[in-house]
Parts: structure tokens; sequence; C-alpha cells
């Protein structure tokens, strides 16, 4: 089994999904977002429209039950007594006048809200006595009119105003911008009650108490989907990390199983297949071995027979082929049982585990140049780490002759380049070499090549230990192995 397969690189997001949230969590986060901040808009919308029209009608409703009650205590009274009543209604917010005929045209009442008070007058009445309403505008104040105490004069709106008698406002500050009805109401012994009511201007703006209400609904419900949508896609994370830990460590322990249904299920179904790969993987591992055992026993006899041999060059051959057939059963059952990685994980000294390694290599006639240094150490297996190297280091000395091994930090990982001066390897070929048995030449001589299995327990190895291995060719020529290790081994 290959302990870390490819990491896949995500497309480059298209059109609308590059200006979404990349992970699941901010995509949930924002979509409740989104709906919430409608709904509450509309919400606002609506209680402000539905504020108004309760406003407007009760701004309505109250003059004109007030216009009923005078004109029925007029009706009521004598002349001295009317005057004594116009008297104290001639003071803003309602001025009442008597006269003998009225002012105000029959068709007057054009606009919607004058026909509403004009309906809500009537009703407030009681009866079908003639009703005109005239609507004007607050605008800037005038000189009073004469025997209008209160009242200015200003611009009539609305059914132009017959009799000459000219518009009217009233002369207190709130009433500038404030609606003025004209309203003439015939009493029963043909006189025209007049009166000039000023109604206050239904409100425009968001009451300040509604948009706080509103802010303090929708910082609350965020926090909370921000809690739950949290909640939800934790699972999921821990499910990826378990994922990614499972390729580097098939004996990892088992995901909890608790939370939600579906939480419990995918747990579940994750550890089911741990265990199955684990058992797979053991079960192959001791086939495997039975079969490397078994194989011991005919090679041993072959090189006893190949001992008594008395062509000494066909001795050599026999030898030679058998020392193959070992190193291949050897390499084949380490890198098909995953590399023995249970060994427990230490801070390794990479300078001393180099200096050993370019001693064997010195040893043996060869040429290890090592550039660079670490002081930090790094965290996984010494041996399965000298492995590594030592196939790459193989690797280089069989196509370049000459081996450079340069070091290098980041903050993150530990780089160790592998670098030859053969000729390199076609692009198309830089990932298939890591195939097991795959190589370059027809044939599977060990004059020109080993197993094909050397870069591939290189790269096995160091996905165990979280890193990677990846090949490339230089631009001076020959070709680079270049090994990244992280400070600690996932």
């Amino acid at each position: 089994m290959n302990p870390g397969a490819d990491a896949v690189t995500p497309a480059a997001p298209r059109g609308l999904q590059r200006w979404l949230p990349r992970t699941l969590f901010g995509r949930l986060l924002l979509v409740l977002a989104s709906g919430l901040l409608v709904a509450q808009l509309l919400s606002a919308a609506i209680n402000v429209a539905e504020r108004d029209r309760l406003l407007s009608s009760s701004f309505g409703m109250q003059p004109a039950q007030r216009i009923a009650d005078v004109v029925r205590l007029l009706d009521d009274l004598g002349e001295a007594e009317r005057q004594r009543v116009v008297a104290v209604f001639r003071v803003p917010p309602l001025v009442l006048s008597l006269h003998p005929a009225p002012l105000t045209a029959a068709d007057a009442a054009s606009a919607w809200h004058t026909q509403m008070f004009a309906s809500r007058l009537r009703a407030a009445l009681g009866d079908d006595r003639p009703v005109r309403v005239e609507a004007r505008e607050g605008y800037a104040a005038a000189a009073p009119i004469a025997g209008s105490p209160g009242l200015r004069q200003g611009p009539m709106r609305g059914g132009g105003g017959g009799g000459g008698g000219g518009g009217m406002m009233m002369g207190h500050g709130p009433g500038a911008g404030a609606a003025i009805v004209r309203t003439e109401v015939q009493l029963r012994d043909g006189r025209w009650a007049r009166f000039d009511t000023e109604l206050p201007a239904a409100p425009q703006a968001l009451p300040w108490r509604l948009a706080l209400t509103l802010a303090v609904l929708l910082a609350s419900v965020l926090a909370l989907s921000y809690v739950a949508v949290r909640w939800v896609v934790r699972p999921l994370q821990q499910l990826t990390q378990a994922a990614q830990a499972l390729g580097q460590d098939l004996k990892r322990p088992p995901l909890p199983e608790d939370g939600p249904r579906e939480v419990q299920q995918a747990a579940r179904a994750f550890n089911t297949m741990q265990q199955r790969l684990a058992a797979f993987i053991d079960e192959r591992t001791r086939m495997l071995t039975a079969l490397s055992h078994d194989l011991k026993t005919p090679l041993t006899r072959m090189r006893l027979r190949a001992d008594l041999l008395d062509d000494e060059e066909q001795r050599l051959r026999f030898e030679s082929d058998l020392k193959e057939m070992e190193a291949m059963v050897t390499q084949t059952l380490e890198f098909m049982r995953g590399l023995g990685g249970n060994e427990p994980r230490q801070p390794v000294d990479m300078m001393a585990l180099l200096a050993a390694l370019q001693a064997d290599n010195q040893a043996m006639g060869r040429s290890v140049v090592v550039e660079g240094r670490t002081t930090r150490p790094c965290v996984g297996v010494a041996s399965l780490l000298k492995r590594a190297l030592g196939n790459l280091v193989d690797n280089a000395m069989l196509y370049g002759g000459r081996t450079t091994v340069r070091v290098e930090e980041t903050p993150a990982a530990l780089v160790l380049c592998v670098q030859d001066d053969g000729p390199g390897i076609p692009e198309t070929e830089l990932e298939r070499v890591f195939e097991p048995f795959y190589r370059l030449e027809a044939s599977r001589s060990r004059a020109t090549g080993g197993t094909g299995l050397g870069l591939g327990i290189a790269r096995n190895i160091a996905r165990m230990h979280g890193g990677d291995l990846v090949l490339g060719n230089r631009p001076e020529g020959g070709l680079e192995a270049r090994m990244t290790l992280p400070w600690h081994a996932s």
C-alpha cells in the first residue's frame, strides 16, 4: 500500500465560485447570514408599511370625531352660545369659524387622504348633511389673516378654494410641513361651520427602536448560526484529519462514534474501512513473509549447488542471479508491507545521518558531497530516513556518478535535494518512475538498474513522515530528487 496518496490540487474556482468562501463552514454561514438579512429587511419594510397605515388611520379618525362632536354641539346651541364655543375653538390645532356660505368647492376632496377624511367625518356625523373637505400643506409662514387668530395664509392644495378666503396655516412650530385640512359642514339652520385642522405628518424614517430591535435580533441569530454551523462542520473536519492520518498510519486510534446519528454512521463506516484496510495489509504482509521464507530455502540450495560448479565463470553468473533474486524478494517485501512503520518516532539528527551515509558510500569508493547544514532535529524514524536517502543516492550514483546532497531549511520543513550529473529523465516519465517495477530501461539487468522499487520506497517513506518526494530535471543537466520532511511528522 502506498502510505501517502498524491495530493489532488483543487481546480481554480470560476464564475460565481470565485466570490464564495472556499470552506463549507464559510458557505453555510454566508447562506444563513444572507437569508437572515433579507428576511430582516423584508420584515422591516412590512412593519414600517403597516405602521404608516395604522398611523395614517389614527391621525384622521380623531380629528373627524372631534369635528362631528362640535357640529352636534353647535346644532343644539343658540347664537350667543355658538359665539362662545367659536371663541373657545379659535386656537390650533382646531380653528373654528362660522360663515353663511362655504368657501371650499364642492369637489375639492380629490386626494385620497382627503376623501378618506371626508368619509370618516360623514360616518362620525351619522347623517347626509353637506360636507366639503380641502387639503393643503404647511409652507413658510405668512402674515396672519384678519379675523383668524393663530392662522397664517399659505398656498392652497387640491380643489382650488372658492370664495376668495385663501388658504390658512397654523402658526405654531410643529405645523410647518404638516397637512392642513379645511373642513366645512352645514349646520341645521343653514350656516356653515368651518374647521381648519392640522393633521400631524406621518413619520417616514425608520424608528430607532425598530432598527435597534432588528439589529439585536440579527446579531443574536448570526452568533447562534456561527455556533451551529461550527458544530455541524466540526465532525467533517475531524473526518478529514482522520483520513489524512490514515494514509500515514493504519494503526491510528479509531474515530469516536458519538454525536448526531449521521456523524455516528460516518465515523462507524470510517472505522470499519480502517479495520478492513489494516486486516488486508496484515494478511498480504503475512502472505509475502511466508512466500519470502519459502523462497529462501530453494535459493539457499541453489547457492550451495553453485558453489559446487567447476566452471568459475558459470559459478559467478549463478551467484549474481541469486543475489538479484534475493534483492528483489527483500525489496518487494519491504515495499508491500508498508516499510514497517511501527518504530517509534523521535528527533533525528539529519547531519549525523548524512555523515554516516557519506562515510558508507566513501567506503564503497563513491563520491557523495553534502552542502549546507541544519541545526534542528527532524522528527521521524531514523532507519527509514536513512533507507530513503540511501535509495536516492544509489539511484543518483547509478545514473550520474557524482552525487550532491544539498540541505535546505524552511520554517515548515527540512528539504533534502539529491542531485546527480546524469542525463536526467524525460518530463513525461518523472512520475511513472515511482511506480513499482517501472524502469526506463527495457531490461531488468542489475548492470543497468535495480528492481524499480527504490524510488517508490523513498517516496513512501517521505509521505509516511508527512512530506513528499518529487523529481525534476536541473537546468544545468542532471536529475534532482527533492525530499521534503516536516519538522514535526504528522
